[in-house]
């Protein structure tokens, strides 16, 4: 199995910027590709981006051109640099990893929080 530990969310004002750092530990050898999903208040789990172990990356419109993400194969750690923040991207974030691009996730950190608000 894979464990997830996310860390780096918190409150920051429109236009801000956050970095969310996940690392694995475990079974890695399993995992192909990994990235973040979100959830709103009232709202479904959504995609948000995920990146491969060769570096191929995806996003979700909303986020396309304010959020980047980023990996370190070495630590076995993936990194989202949001940017340009608005108060709808307020939602928990998880980290998650895949064991093919597209597939469904196969194991979800236990997310952190990230709100912005003035």
């Amino acid at each position: 199995q894979v464990q997830l530990v996310e860390s780096g969310g918190g409150l920051v004002q429109p236009g801000g910027s956050l970095r969310l750092s996940c690392a694995a530990s475990g079974s890695i050898l399993s995992i192909n590709t990994m990235g973040w999903y979100r959830q709103a208040p009232g709202k479904e789990r959504e995609f948000v981006a995920h990146i491969t172990s060769d570096g191929s990356t995806d996003y979700a419109y909303s986020v396309k051109g304010r959020f980047t993400i980023s990996r370190d194969n070495a630590k076995n750690t993936v990194y989202l640099q949001m940017n340009s923040l608005k108060a709808e991207d307020t939602a928990v974030y998880y980290c998650v990893t895949k064991s093919r691009r597209w597939g469904s996730p196969t194991a979800w950190g236990q997310g952190t929080q990230v709100t912005v608000s003035s």
